[in-house]
């Protein structure tokens, strides 16, 4: 099957959208299917207000449909909402073409959490996006049941993995502070709640690995904190298997690809009990979830390092792609070329 994805999220951006797709694509790909990502790099961009890591693709409509056509996809699938998803979502429906689409984070929050815009705002803008697709692919049971009590169709659960030969248990003192350790990976910005985590009175020290909008800002607030800025997978690893406690703040995310990693390499968590942890450490002994982040952060160092990484060893990429494979909407055989040959 030849699959495009369209994704206005992709590199150089570290995210859990962009390592999804990537090892989407590349576990597709070992299914024997071609894979084609259309993503920012081939547009002229700017960045986004508020969040220049994001760069926003300007005036890409007839790019986007030409990119379409030329590759005629048995399947479209649109990750995101932003320039490059609302074209291929117009070429779509202009098209008559099935495409599925994904609700990979809580936008709708991170927006409020910026600019103060009503939530039922933007869920209209949601809606209204994700209305003509006929598959909406979200993360977790609990999302999917989130976006249908705002009146969403046809969502469905695609799930998510943690490459566990790359994340493990292994032996590292690559942080050379005080023990207890307490670590902190991903986006460092204002909707992942991170200055709690920095400001909770805790034992021992503070880790910080990730870039984003607020570092410069929670870096001068919190001089004592460790800081490492964005770190390759080999890297982040050792950094996993070195703390004690993975904290993850986070009252936003719909899953949290982080959590798997840290628990991949023996590392228990401490979070809020939500959406994404909720979902990810469930009722298994892998993390704590407490009201209190402290009191969560405190019980989290009395985990098994074995149980953490027995519980990640059940999220599997090849499972999780081929949730993704089952949603996609093929496209009807020659549908693409005969619209083509119809407008020239």
């Amino acid at each position: 099957m030849k699959i495009m994805i369209i994704t206005d999220a992709w590199e150089p951006q570290v995210n859990g959208v962009v390592r999804t797709l990537k090892q989407t694509r590349l576990e597709l790909q070992n299914m024997g299917h071609t894979v084609d990502i259309l993503t920012p790099n081939e547009f002229h961009t700017v960045p986004c207000p508020t969040y220049p890591d994001i760069s926003l693709s300007l005036f890409p409509g007839k790019k986007v449909s030409k990119r379409i056509s030329v590759f005629n996809p048995d399947a479209i699938h649109i990750a995101t909402e932003g320039p490059l998803g609302l074209s291929a979502r117009s070429y779509a429906i202009k098209n008559h073409l099935p495409f599925s689409t994904a609700y990979h984070t809580r936008f709708p929050e991170y927006v409020k959490a910026r600019t103060a815009i009503p939530l039922h705002i933007t869920y209209r803008f949601l809606r209204w996006f994700h209305g003509k697709s006929m598959a909406v692919m979200v993360p977790t049971a609990t999302v999917v049941a989130d976006l249908q009590k705002y009146g969403f169709d046809n969502v469905v659960l695609w799930s998510r993995g943690v490459d566990t030969n790359m994340f493990k248990p292994q032996e590292s003192k690559v942080l050379n502070s005080s023990h207890p350790i307490f670590l902190y990976v991903g986006r460092v910005a204002i909707e992942k709640n991170i200055e709690v985590f920095l400001s909770t009175d805790l034992p021992g020290s503070k880790w910080v690995v990730g870039d984003g909008p607020a570092l410069a800002y929670l870096k001068a607030k919190y001089p004592l904190v460790n800081y490492l800025g964005v770190l390759d997978q080999p890297e982040l690893a050792k950094v996993y298997a070195a703390a004690d406690v993975f904290v993850f703040p986070s009252k936003t995310d719909t899953f949290g690809l982080v959590l798997l990693e840290a628990m991949a390499c023996g590392l228990p968590v401490a979070a809020y009990p939500v959406t994404g942890p909720i979902d990810v450490i469930g009722n298994s002994n892998s993390g704590v979830m407490h009201s209190d982040l402290r009191e969560a952060c405190l019980q989290a160092l009395h985990l098994s390092r074995n149980d953490a990484r027995s519980h990640a060893e059940k999220f599997s990429w090849q499972v999780a792609s081929e949730q993704f494979l089952k949603h996609l909407k093929p496209v009807p055989s020659g549908l693409i070329q005969t619209n083509k040959e119809l407008t020239t």
